[in-house]
C-alpha cells in the first residue's frame, strides 16, 4: 500500500498535508502523534472511510477508491472508534458479519466453520450466546476481532484498539495485535496515543506532528529520545526492558 501527498481539511483548515509513506506488508505499523496531529484522519483516507482533498491510497495496484465495495472488504478490515452494535447482536452473530463479503448473505457451511475458528481464537466460545452489550470492554474488543478474522483479509486496520480499556486489556489486546502478525501473516495498521505499546508490539512506527510525518521507521530508528521529544515537545527518556525502548517523560 502507498500513501501519496494525502491532503485533508476541514472547514478551511488543514488538517492531513501532504502524507506520503509505504506500509510494510506482513508488520505491525504504529501511527502515533499528539492529540490533533492527523492520525486517525490518515486511517479514515487509507481505508476509504474518509474522502482525501487531494492525493492518492494506491492499493494492490490500484486506487483504492476504485475498488468495489465488496471487493475491497476481502482484503481490508478497519474497526474504528466508534463501533458499535446497532442491533441487539450475540457475538456469534457479530462475528458473521465477517462472511458477508463472501458469502452473499447466505452462510455456508465453510462459513461456519471459519466463524468457529474465529470464535475459538479469540477464546469466546463460552460468550458465543451472549450480546454484545453483556460483555465487558476487553471481551466486546474481542469479539470485534473474531469478526475481522472472519472477514479474512490481509490487511486490518485498527483506531485505538486499546481505547477504554484498562492496563490489563489493553496489554492483552496489543498481544492478540501481534498475533495476528505472527500468526495469522496479516499487516496490521494501528492508531496508538500510548506509544509504549507502539514501542513493544510494533515493527515499524510513524509518527504525526501537524498533519505531517515527523519520523517513519523502525521502532529502533523512531525510538529514540530527540525524536520523542521533537514529535511531542516534552522531555523524554529511554529505558530499555526485554531488549525494547521504553518511554517515560518528565
Amino acid at each position: 500500500m502507498f500513501v501519496k501527498e494525502l491532503l485533508k481539511k476541514y472547514n478551511g483548515k488543514t488538517v492531513v498535508d501532504g502524507v506520503s509513506f509505504e506500509l510494510p506488508k506482513g508488520k505491525v505499523i504504529s501511527l502515533i502523534g499528539p492529540n490533533g496531529a492527523g492520525k486517525s484522519t490518515v486511517m479514515g483516507m487509507i481505508s476509504r472511510l474518509i474522502a482525501q482533498d487531494d492525493g492518492s491510497v494506491d492499493f494492490e495496484g490500484k486506487d483504492i477508491s476504485k475498488w468495489k465495495s465488496r471487493e475491497l472488504a476481502r482484503r481490508l478490515a478497519i474497526l474504528t472508534q466508534s463501533n458499535h452494535v446497532q442491533m441487539k447482536l450475540t457475538v456469534r452473530e457479530l462475528v458473521a458479519f465477517g462472511r458477508f463479503p463472501y458469502s452473499g448473505n447466505r452462510i455456508t457451511d465453510e462459513d461456519e466453520e471459519i466463524i468457529e475458528k474465529a470464535i475459538a481464537y479469540m477464546e469466546l466460545e463460552e460468550f458465543e450466546d451472549r450480546f454484545i452489550d453483556e460483555l465487558s470492554g476487553g471481551q466486546r474488543q474481542r469479539a470485534y476481532i473474531a469478526m475481522v478474522i472472519a472477514q479474512d483479509t490481509e490487511y486490518v486496520l485498527l483506531d485505538e484498539p486499546t481505547n477504554n480499556l484498562d492496563i490489563y486489556h489493553a496489554t492483552n489486546m496489543m498481544k492478540i495485535v501481534r498475533r495476528l502478525c505472527d500468526e495469522l501473516g496479516k499487516t496490521v495498521i494501528l492508531v496508538l496515543h500510548e506509544i509504549n505499546y507502539a514501542a513493544f508490539y510494533s515493527d515499524y512506527i510513524c509518527a504525526f506532528v501537524d498533519g505531517k510525518i515527523s519520523k517513519f521507521g523502525t521502532v529502533e530508528e523512531v525510538m529514540t529520545k530527540e525524536n520523542l521529544s521533537e514529535i511531542y515537545r516534552v522531555d523524554f527518556e529511554i529505558l530499555e526492558i526485554e531488549g525494547k525502548p521504553l518511554s517515560i517523560y518528565y
